[in-house]
């Protein structure tokens, strides 16, 4: 597995004039994490101005689905946006090299960000067809201006925040500190500090059990041997995106255990085990999205691409 050890990634690390330390890496994905979510205060207090503010916080339940769509949309941009933002200033001023060596090299992106977007809406529905093989899911009546082609504009409309909010979570984990801990040590230590990263990053999330924190550092395997292999961070970027906008937007679900506004073109629910469906965080917290990302982690360690294959053949 030669991409494994000499991943582009690590190339691209190695522009700047200096590799972050991993005693730096690792409290600062989080710090950087935490701070981006300051972003979505303006917001906040903007819709608390309009719409006024009640114990549970703002509320948002009796606006047009478009709307809420839209909402929902700025705030997963507010939230994550900085992200880019803290990152471009940290590669200008400390390790001194431009934004797009965290992976995001123009040659064949959009044809890597269209694999991406394909393959991770056919994962999710790989793990929604396992939950309905053990009838472990059916149809849940909703608002019906909530749901199916009437909730067509919101669900598009979160879909941009989610483009946003997966690429903010790749480019740090992935398309940062993976890279930088690989570059400066081992791609393996890379692989499984970043991978641990993204599983505490979400540790506070509504409904966690001990399921979903594994599937979490699961997903942080996958997509950080996703990215180490493809050399780029287009397609695990559009992957992330399209893998939350698919569960909580299109199937209905919760993702990692939070509500997804702007409505659902299928509304499922899960009737089975929650060991099985995940129970109150959504699908990632059960065994049928393990499976999935276990296949998936073993398709990319063991698929043979085409410079292989001819290698193998002109052997």
């Amino acid at each position: 597995m030669h991409w494994f050890n000499h991943s582009r990634l690590f190339d691209l690390a190695r522009r700047g004039q200096r590799l972050t330390h991993i005693a730096a890496v690792i409290p600062l994905s989080f710090i950087f994490a935490v701070v981006a979510q300051f972003g979505v205060i303006p917001l906040v207090i903007a819709l608390g101005a309009i719409y006024g503010f009640s114990e549970t916080g703002i509320p948002l339940a009796g606006i047009p689905n478009t709307m809420a769509g839209l909402l929902m949309g700025m705030q997963l941009t507010f939230a994550f946006v900085l992200v880019y933002a803290i990152l471009w200033a940290w590669l200008k001023w400390f390790e001194k090299r431009p934004f797009w060596t965290l992976g995001y090299e123009m040659k064949d992106a959009l044809a890597q960000y269209a694999r991406g977007f394909l393959f991770g809406a056919l994962m999710f529905a790989g793990s929604v067809g396992i939950l309905a093989l053990f009838g472990s899911v059916s149809f849940e009546q909703g608002d019906p201006s909530k749901q199916g082609l009437a909730a067509m504009a919101g669900v598009m409309l979160v879909l941009i925040g989610w483009v946003i909010q997966g690429g903010a979570e790749e480019v740090l984990i992935r398309g940062w500190a993976l890279p930088v801990i690989g570059a400066r040590y081992k791609p393996w230590l890379g692989l499984l500090i970043s991978s641990l990263i993204f599983a505490l990053l979400h540790g506070l999330n509504p409904g966690l059990s001990a399921i979903a924190l594994v599937n979490l550092a699961l997903f942080g395997v996958f997509a950080g041997l996703y990215a180490m292999r493809e050399g780029s961070m287009w397609g695990i970027s559009a992957l992330h995106s399209v893998w939350n906008w698919v569960q909580g937007n299109f199937f209905g679900f919760q993702v990692s255990g939070t509500d997804a506004e702007g409505g659902t073109l299928i509304n499922l629910m899960e009737t089975g085990a929650d060991w099985l469906t995940g129970g109150e965080f959504g699908p990632e917290g059960g065994l049928a999205v393990t499976v999935i990302l276990v296949v998936g982690i073993l398709v990319i360690l063991f698929w043979k691409g085409k410079e292989a294959v001819q290698k193998n053949l002109a052997g």
